[in-house]
């Protein structure tokens, strides 16, 4: 029965670390403008869109609590539970 519960204590732990692994951001885009960029979570490359004129939230399922936003003013790296802002079609951390 211990080991039972034990092997089922390590499941549990693996499938939360496996729940975790993704990127929350807040953002404010002070943009008319939504935007749609190219991301890399985690080696997989995909498009989140940030939309205009607005206060709203974004997630990234991935493998990493971290991902890169390709945009026109550059490359930007994020970590989860980000506050960012987008003025001029650039991203600004804080």
């Amino acid at each position: 029965m211990k080991k039972q519960m034990l092997i089922l204590a390590v499941l549990l732990f693996l499938v939360s670390g496996i729940a975790r692994s993704s990127v929350y951001i807040q953002y404010y885009n002070a943009d008319s403008k939504t935007y749609t960029w190219d991301v890399k979570i985690a080696g997989t490359m995909t498009k989140v869109e940030f939309g205009g004129s607005r206060t709203s939230t974004v997630t990234m399922q991935g493998g990493s609590s971290d991902c890169i936003v390709f945009t026109p003013c550059g490359e930007i790296k994020l970590t989860n539970n980000v506050k960012i802002t987008i003025r001029n079609g650039c991203i600004t951390i804080g």
